[in-house]
């Protein structure tokens, strides 16, 4: 009884260590400008097994901290429909495939004239190449910049990683010297991985939103909280079963569960053990690092690190500016995956077991691997403070901050400088944000005082005054950046009236499936007025041309809430006047002067000129 209770004692003391541990680095790190990924590392480094010795087993703490990666890609998934993730197929397959084709062949080289031979150099360049999805997303996160075009690029990259795991994995089995009894065919993999990625798509497709919907009217929030964990580590535990990888079936999870209504409150029911876990596996890779390997053959390791860390963001810039990029984002793009990843360590202990590498190659390239991740959040520090500004930054364009206006406009392009004429006749107190700069300086010109600010950006919106607004115009005039906004401004900001600019009926058809208070196609009223007086011209009185454009728009309106209520584009066609001749009875001659395209009973006529 004694010893049980002593090592329940021990095992309290460990969790209050990291605790913290967590609790005193991190904000000192962060207040240091050093970031909270950095101070992590430096808490782990502190008390693990090469540190204070008070953990003895940092592998253990790796293994139940793989579950933060697991979750914040949940998260990520969770803010990508599958639409939009089918829009960055080419970035996956295209971009990620050749930046680790080129990194993978150049990295070999390096590790072979470092002294290793072929086989163990090309598994200590691909588990380098495996960037850390942790760190990296953090990273982006921290900065607000996940669902930006460049923080999307990294995203479809380490997807593309993830996947890149299995090959691997085979690989080693191919190049091991001993075949284990135990060993599957290659094909028999292969089906397992697709079976299961079958079995989470069709669990995705049809049980989760109905699970969630039961779970909701039971009115239980553990209960949905629990779910949420549920839905989280079976995908990931599926995933493993396949021999995928974790972190890739949590993502699927959430892009399934992307479009649910219930997506906001399992994001918040997620959040606090996503947090937890993921400065948890931070804790770990410091643990990990192995100061008795660093110190016995620090040149191989110091030379490894430098050397691989310099190669991979050569690659990785080169790669950027071939595929069009601009030089800011192809540095920021090799600086922040210019290091190795967790799944290193995973291929590293597949090559140690088959034989295809020895313990000290294996410690070595976890060694480096570790510094490789530490050095990262350093190196993303001193280049974002020696590299020259991005040109667009002007320091006549004022961001936006505290701003306190009645009405906040997002997007000042043509469409909201003409619908702010009326607010500002009225004197309402207006604030406008805009990611152009170039347009800003203009509309300065003009008298308008236009703020930079992205509308995507949830930090942007509280700084925008959107908290206090008690309205919101989202003008902008991107479908994709417009739906994400509304959808921020609709979850997060509910006081505020939500007006919204849509792209064509699609748009329109989603805004108000989202809830918006009001939406308008952008080109529909001009394009009304302009047949209405396409019509005067043709010398039709002012009254019948005027009542056949009332009659278009209150057609269009009932075709609207047809295809409202049926979810379909194609419902209410019947409403719609087309250009194709009906041929016409013989009894009924036609009328002179009716106007071709219009049905008789609603056409006006034109009056037989003179002569």
């Amino acid at each position: 009884m004694a010893a049980a209770e002593s090592e329940g004692v021990h095992q309290l003391v460990q969790v209050v260590t990291l605790l913290g541990a967590a609790v005193v680095a991190v904000p000192l790190f962060r207040r240091l400008g050093l970031g909270s990924v950095l101070g992590y590392l430096a808490a782990g480094l502190a008390i693990g097994p090469f540190g204070l010795g008070i953990f003895s087993d940092s592998q253990a703490i790796l293994h139940i901290a793989d579950l933060g990666v697991v979750m914040f890609l949940f998260v990520i998934g969770l803010e990508m429909r599958p639409a939009h993730l089918w829009s960055l197929r080419r970035d996956i397959f295209g971009l990620g495939a050749l930046q680790i084709a080129v990194c993978s062949a150049l990295l070999t080289g390096v590790a072979w004239l470092l002294g290793w031979p072929l086989a163990t150099a090309f598994i200590g360049a691909s588990g380098f190449v495996l960037t850390s999805t942790a760190i990296v997303m953090q990273l982006l996160g921290e900065r607000g910049d996940i669902s930006q075009p460049r923080g999307q690029r990294i995203v479809s990259i380490l997807l593309f990683e993830d996947l890149l795991i299995v090959p691997l994995l085979a690989l080693v089995a191919v190049l091991s010297p001993e075949l284990h009894d135990d060993s599957r065919p290659a094909w028999q993999s292969i089906l397992t991985a697709l079976g299961s990625l079958a079995v989470l798509l069709a669990a995705g497709r049809w049980l989760l939103n109905p699970m969630f919907r039961v779970l909701a009217q039971a009115k239980a929030r553990e209960v949905m909280t629990a779910a949420a964990l549920l839905v989280v580590l079976g995908a990931a535990l599926l995933m493993q079963w396949g021999g995928l990888s974790m972190a890739m079936g949590a993502f699927l999870a959430g892009v399934l569960l992307s479009g649910s209504i219930f997506r906001h409150q399992i994001e918040a029911d997620i959040e606090p053990f996503r947090g937890i876990l993921l400065g948890l596996f931070f804790l770990g890779v410091g643990m990990a690092l192995d100061i008795g390997v660093v110190t016995a053959a620090w040149p191989l390791v110091t030379a490894g690190v430098l050397l691989f860390m310099a190669v991979k963001a050569a690659c990785i810039y080169a790669v950027a500016r071939a595929t069009r990029s601009s030089p800011a984002d192809a540095r920021d793009r090799a600086v922040l995956m210019a290091q190795g990843g967790e799944f290193a360590f995973v291929l590293f202990a597949a090559a140690l077991s088959a034989r295809v590498i020895d313990a000290q190659a294996a410690a070595s390239f976890t060694a480096i691997v570790v510094l490789s991740m530490a050095l990262t959040p350093l190196a993303v520090i001193v280049v974002g403070r020696l590299a020259p500004r991005e040109p667009e930054v002007s320091d006549t364009v004022d961001a936006a901050q505290d701003l306190r206006g009645q009405v906040l406009i997002i997007g000042f392009g043509r469409f909201a400088q003409v619908a702010s004429q009326g607010l500002l006749a009225r004197g309402v107190e207006v604030s406008i944000i805009d990611n152009d700069t170039s347009m800003i300086k203009a509309a300065a010109s003009f008298g308008f005082k236009v703020y930079y600010g992205d509308g995507t950006r949830l930090d942007v919106l509280h700084a925008s005054g959107a908290g206090t607004a008690q309205a919101i115009l989202v003008c902008t005039d991107r479908p994709e950046a417009t739906l994400r906004i509304a959808e921020l401004v609709h979850h997060t900001f509910p006081q505020a009236r939500l007006l919204v600019r849509a792209f064509d009926r699609g748009h329109a058809l989603k805004l108000v499936e989202l809830g918006v208070d009001y939406q308008i196609r952008e080109t529909l009223e001009s394009a009304l007025l302009f047949g209405e007086e396409a019509l005067r011209l043709l010398g039709v009185p002012d009254d019948q041309a005027a009542e056949i454009a009332d009659d278009v728009r209150r057609k269009d309106a009932e075709r609207f809430e047809l295809q409202v209520a049926n979810g379909d584009l194609k419902a209410g066609r019947n409403l719609m006047r087309g250009n194709i001749v009906k041929p016409q009875p013989l009894t009924k001659p036609k009328r002179e002067g009716q106007v071709i395209g219009l049905p008789a009973e609603s056409a006006a006529t034109v009056e037989k000129p003179a002569g």
